[in-house]
């Protein structure tokens, strides 16, 4: 299942740059697409304000 950015995102771009398969994109909250999404965690890993969690 596809993490998801919740309405507590901040948009900092940290968890962007860290996508291995570059499912996350910009915006205020940022997105992850699904389709692309690999389940590995890392963007959740990384994010300061913690809003990002398994769908």
């Amino acid at each position: 299942m596809a993490y998801k950015i919740s309405d507590t995102c901040v948009a900092c771009g940290t968890c962007k740059p860290e996508c291995p398969v570059e499912a996350i994109s910009e915006g205020t909250p940022y997105k992850i697409d699904p389709a692309k999404c690999i389940d590995c965690g890392v963007c959740s890993t990384v994010c300061p304000v913690n809003a990002i969690s398994a769908g």
